[in-house]
């Protein structure tokens, strides 16, 4: 392998709170040295050297939240088309949801996966396993073996689990394998009929709403049962306030616990979806301005922890149909870098909190070789220009399929190059 030099980059590293001009050194696929210090000490025999021009160099992102068609629905996303995405997005590494068909539940198919994304893949790829098989919530999975297998995580589907005893009996093996249960809270009976967040603009046009209460709720059971059992649990995707003083309230009495918001919570709200604009039709829901930007604020506080992306590849012909009728979710693992530098723009949220919440903190939260730029680190590197326009366009998109809820957006910074292990994945055209 090449060893590699990047010169000249603005090198912020949350991992070691560092934030200033210098050079990265790689050779064989780790991180050599990355700061000031590494300005004056040369480059290795037969380098590849890369004048930055002030571009930012960051730990390369992590995506803790992604869904793919691989196996099962490969007509919306493959494994080897997301990990493109996420390269073209800055992105390499994601988890990878085990809402598949079938679902993740059992260590053939988990070897599937890693094998595919081993073959494949032109980013790190780990996968998620389901808590309960086949995703229904009323029997465990082989938790332990799935842990030991590979699987970073366990997740439950688009729904919370209904049965207390079957959550608690899995938080608490889970506990005894270190392994993070990463849940969306959302329930099933309040939600199940609601198309957008319950308000007045929901009743101006004339659809169902899902009360905020639908994700409060079981969120508060969740942390209850994560302080009883000692696991370590994520609340994979929150979008309101109350969710945020929950995880607080949580954290207080001592317990493990995390979560996590998608950028369209953070970049969108529910005025967004205009006219019955199906793209925007999402779970959780498009919320009010007031929440997105209590949102924002909770980000740029600590208080909530990392950024998703929430990639949900939905073709055509569930996308394009009336309001009610679509599915939910967006793809994002090309926007969200992009769309999180909107807050950056404005102000509202500094780079050095949001690279964090893209990188080092869900690396953490995972447990994943990945998130920093130390020396010994591996060397996963994202080259950021702030600065240049560009329009999200479907012929732009690497994503097999093009449900964006940034359609014709206009975005001011991305991703220019993108090195997994020290190789380059991803350069700009």
């Amino acid at each position: 392998m090449k060893p590699l030099v990047l010169k000249n980059a603005r090198i912020i590293d949350p991992s070691r709170d560092l934030d200033e001009t210098g050079t990265i050194i790689v050779e064989d696929g780790r991180i050599v040295a990355a700061g000031a210090e590494a300005m004056n000490q040369g480059a290795p025999e037969g380098a590849e050297i890369v004048d930055c021009n002030g571009l930012v160099a960051t730990p390369g992102l992590v995506d803790a939240h992604v869904f793919v068609g691989e196996p099962g629905a490969e007509h919306t996303e493959t494994i080897r088309s997301a990990s493109q995405a996420a390269a073209a997005g800055g992105i390499t590494s994601f988890v990878m949801m085990p809402d598949t068909q079938p679902p993740i539940d059992d260590i053939a198919l988990l070897e599937f996966v890693l094998k595919t994304a081993r073959d494949n893949a032109v980013v790190n790829v780990y996968p998620a396993a389901a808590l309960t098989k086949g995703l229904k919530g009323d029997e465990m999975t082989e938790i332990g073996m799935l842990r030991a297998g590979g699987a970073v995580a366990f997740a439950n589907g688009r729904y919370s689990l209904s049965d207390n005893r079957v959550l608690r009996r899995a938080m608490t093996y889970a506990r005894s394998f270190d392994a993070v249960v990463a849940l969306e809270p959302r329930d099933r009976y309040l939600s199940e009929t609601g198309v957008m967040n319950e308000g007045l603009f929901a009743s101006w046009l004339g659809l169902s709403g899902t009360p905020r209460e639908a994700e409060v709720i079981p969120l508060e059971r969740d942390l209850r049962l994560a302080t009883l059992t000692r696991a370590r649990y994520h609340a994979a995707l929150i979008s309101v306030p109350e969710s945020v003083e929950a995880v607080g309230v949580a954290r207080d009495r001592g317990a493990s616990v995390s979560s996590g918001i998608s950028i369209n919570h953070l970049t969108l709200n529910e005025n967004d979806i205009g006219e019955y604009r199906t793209f925007f039709k999402l779970s959780p829901p498009l919320r009010q301005e007031e929440d997105r930007q209590k949102m924002v604020e909770a980000l740029k506080d600590g208080l909530i922890d990392i950024i998703v992306s929430s990639h949900d590849p939905q073709d055509v012909d569930t996308k394009r149909l009336p309001f009610s009728d679509a599915e939910d979710g967006a793809i994002g693992l090309e926007t969200m870098l992009a769309a999180a530098l909107r807050l950056h723009h404005s102000g509202d949220v500094p780079l050095m909190r949001l690279i964090d919440a893209m990188s080092t903190r869900p690396a953490k939260l995972f447990d994943l070789d990945a998130g920093s730029l130390r020396p010994g680190a591996k060397a996963d590197i994202t080259l950021i220009d702030l600065d240049e326009p560009w329009v999200v366009t479907p012929d732009r998109l690497v994503s097999r399929s093009k449900n964006t809820t940034f359609e014709n957006a206009r975005f001011s910074g991305r991703a220019v190059r993108t090195y997994v292990g020290g190789i380059e994945v991803y350069k700009a055209d």
